[in-house]
């Protein structure tokens, strides 16, 4: 390490955040390099970097601004540049192990060790004990994090000052729109980010997480990034924890989505009554009363549970049918197999964890277009979708490993 840098970074960990970034893939920025591009002058690239960030030289780009449709509109995400992304990363890699020991358990969010459906697995456990629920919604999160209180956070926790630094030059870099404007920030972080999961993490850390376990020790929460669920043992109690957390948010210049976050009554076999809500979603589940059966005595009761969202689904679904399967004639069932098994595993590995049989229509979404997709490739089957139908069902009885989810709905979902 040269003694004329200010300060000490190692260019060790610089390689190892390209190998990370490179890991994530990701689109190019605003200056249109891709990773492949970076590559092609590595060695150089990655010595420009270490070279900046130790001098205190390095400015970020512009980040490019993208639109992902969602549900009811778009989501604004921030592209950093291939260069930026690698910088956050070095950022990251020597901010994360100052954090992690102090985040409290129960934030699960982009997190060493810990995952979404850890968080479902929890919410699902305590759903069975508390019979209330807080269903919060903080509003445009991401877009109103206050710098001032951020900084104050990472003046406290960093060792390395060159940290503050560049997190301050991160959130104050500018965003490009899509028309090539550039939009100046005096609050938020974009998401997309390879910074931004962290500090959100540290920011809501102090603004929720160790504010409501010192004021609520008794109330048990689960948070993935902004979105919290709480659970309350009754409806005042949830009245009155709604009030504080609103007024705390408020001292973090922040605020509850008033339309989406609600109190939830977790109906089950001896809760009865009603309430006006009685279902949430929670990182691609749905929270409801739902059928379940004891296997000992074989009856029928009533459970609070989650099983994948209407939402989640809908997505699969147009997901499916984006892929016109019937429009891929020249390929053989096995090539289908092996071109679509790895995403469908992927949605079963997620959303089949809990109640599993809710998936049952989506793989019969999908079998619907393996059936169209046989009868436009075979002469015999074409203007004859029940012969078709039972061309597959026979399939799946002879090869029930094929396809993903027929491992685990077999035939049931093809005839």
């Amino acid at each position: 390490m040269s003694k004329t840098k200010q300060f000490e970074i190692s260019q060790t960990i610089v390689e190892e955040a390209f190998r990370r970034v490179k890991a994530n893939k990701g689109a190019a920025g605003v200056d249109e390099q891709s990773i492949a591009d970076f590559e092609e002058s590595l060695e150089e690239n990655l010595y420009k970097i270490w070279n900046r960030m130790s001098s205190g030289a390095y400015f970020p780009p512009p980040v490019k601004r993208v639109q992902i449709p969602k549900t009811g509109g778009v989501r604004y995400l921030g592209v950093p540049t291939v260069v930026d992304r690698v910088a956050q990363m070095v950022a990251k890699i020597y901010l994360e192990p100052e954090l992690e020991p102090m985040f409290h358990e129960d934030s699960y969010g982009y997190r060493p060790q810990k995952s979404a459906l850890d968080a479902v697995a929890k919410a699902r456990e305590r759903c069975f004990r508390a019979f209330w629920v807080l269903d919060l919604d903080i509003k445009a999160f991401f877009d109103n994090l206050d710098h001032k209180y951020l900084l104050e956070m990472v003046r406290r926790h960093a060792k390395q000052p060159w940290i503050v630094l560049y997190v301050e030059r991160w959130l104050k870099a500018p965003v490009q729109l899509e028309d090539g404007t550039l939009e100046s920030r005096d609050r938020g972080s974009p998401q997309g980010s390879v910074i931004s999961p962290l500090l959100s993490n540290l920011y809501l850390h102090y603004a929720f997480d160790k504010w409501f376990a010192e004021n609520s020790p008794k109330a048990k929460f689960e948070r993935f990034a902004d979105d919290i669920v709480v659970h309350c043992y009754s409806e005042k109690q949830a009245q009155y924890l709604i009030r504080m957390i609103k007024q705390r948010l408020a001292v973090m210049k922040l605020e509850l989505n008033e339309e989406k976050t609600k109190i939830v009554f977790c109906k089950s076999q001896n809760r009865k009554g009603s309430y006006e809500h009685e279902k949430f979603d929670f990182l691609g589940y749905t929270f409801r009363p739902r059928p379940a059966f004891n296997e000992e005595t074989g009856q029928e009761f009533l459970t609070f549970s989650p099983g994948i969202s209407d939402k989640a689904a809908k997505s699969i679904r147009k997901r499916i049918r984006g892929w016109k399967i019937n429009e891929s004639s020249p390929k053989s069932i096995k090539e289908l197999a092996a071109l679509f098994n790895p995403v469908l595993q992927g949605w079963i590995n997620y959303y089949g964890r809990f109640n599993p049989t809710e998936m049952f229509p989506i793989f019969r979404c999908f079998n619907g277009h393996l059936k169209r997709w046989a009868m436009k490739k075979y002469k015999s089957l074409r203007r004859a979708p029940k012969r078709a139908r039972e061309w597959l069902w026979a399939i799946s009885r002879r090869e029930p490993s094929l396809f993903a989810h027929w491992k685990i709905s077999g035939a049931n979902t093809v005839r």
